[in-house]
């Protein structure tokens, strides 16, 4: 059987897709290529999945919130596996355009949570974020997903709890074995263009000042893709057991969360610094308040799923930089 994977054109989608067909899988990709970023980038991430995987790869262009479309896309095929990465994302761009995020990240998630019961799908692996952690005061430890989160600080967060607790809802009544990830800073090859990674190489490397907000005083638990895949891997590999115990996140359904962090706090100019040294120039930065939405300081405890899944992040910034910087010169041409 296939695979589902939705958001497959996105950054996190598309890597995702790359792993389980390199591992000889049959995925079923699904996105509406919208425009919140250049369209070109997602396609050719499509075209590498086309290219690399042909035979195993089969996309279908549609909006998942669309439920009408998205059932006569999805009618010729069959899958018995599901990995919900698409969403509209970004914390700021939720403020301006607030319809956008009710329609994708709550009519699409509620579609695709039918969708699932529908097809007797055995595994569900959806996409929150670290954001619903909003005011929470940042523990030594890190925020741990047994943590309270009901003070979202944008409508973004508040759209990914609704999700968890629209998933917790279809695994009491259906036993529809759940996992809900929340990420942490995502970065690397292949990214997304609305990211401070990226919006400060192209901006350094044409000479052009970087916008940092909090005034540089801002802390990031950066991650890189390929551990975040491992993470996404280990979970489709492993559904959430109906067993009556308690899970991560504190279900007794078969529904589990787990954050997906480096477990590492990192300072936003050491991130700026690599990025320099990468790039062989230095930076000149535009230091400005913090902006709506935005925290502070985010940190993984990401005890649950080393203790239960074995995870175990292994790319440094230090290391990981560079590598996103060599991508991001070539897909340039650079």
């Amino acid at each position: 059987m296939s695979v589902l994977v939705t958001g497959v054109a996105g950054f996190i989608g598309f890597n995702v897709a790359r792993a389980l067909l390199a591992r000889g899988e049959s995925v079923i990709g699904i996105d509406c290529v919208n425009h919140y970023y250049d369209p070109k980038l997602k396609q050719a991430r499509l075209d590498h999945l086309n290219t690399t995987h042909h035979t195993a790869f089969h996309f279908e262009r549609v909006d998942f919130a669309d439920m009408a479309a998205l059932n006569v896309a999805l009618a010729p095929h069959s899958f018995d596996r599901v990995v919900h990465l698409g969403a509209q994302a970004g914390v700021r761009y939720s403020i301006t355009n607030p319809e956008a995020y009710v329609q994708s990240n709550l009519v699409g998630h509620l579609n695709i949570l039918e969708i699932c019961r529908r097809a007797d799908v055995r595994n569900l692996v959806y996409a929150s974020s670290s954001s619903v952690y909003g005011k929470n005061q940042l523990p030594k430890t890190g925020f741990s997903v047994d943590h309270r989160v009901d003070q979202p600080i944008s409508l973004y967060a508040a759209t990914k709890k609704a999700d968890e607790l629209m998933s917790e809802t279809y695994a009491h009544l259906y036993r529809l074995p759940q996992t809900g990830l929340r990420f942490f800073t995502v970065y690397g090859p292949w990214g997304r263009p609305d990211m401070a990674m990226w919006l400060f190489a192209d901006a350094i490397m044409k000479g052009r000042p970087i916008d940092v907000f909090g005034e540089g005083n801002m802390r990031r638990d950066f991650t890189y893709i390929d551990d975040i895949v491992a993470g996404v891997m280990a979970c489709v590999d492993n559904p959430a057991p109906d067993d009556g115990a308690a899970k991560a996140g504190g279900s007794i359904s078969p529904h589990r969360l787990y954050n997906i962090g480096n477990h590492r706090s990192e300072e936003l100019m050491h991130m700026i610094s690599l990025i320099e040294t990468s790039i062989g120039k230095k930076a000149v930065l535009n230091l400005l308040p913090m902006q709506p939405g935005d925290v502070r300081d985010t940190f993984a405890d990401i005890t649950a799923i080393q203790n239960d899944l074995g995870y175990h992040p292994t790319t440094s910034i230090d290391e990981g930089v560079p590598k996103f910087i060599d991508w991001f010169k070539s897909y340039h041409g650079l």
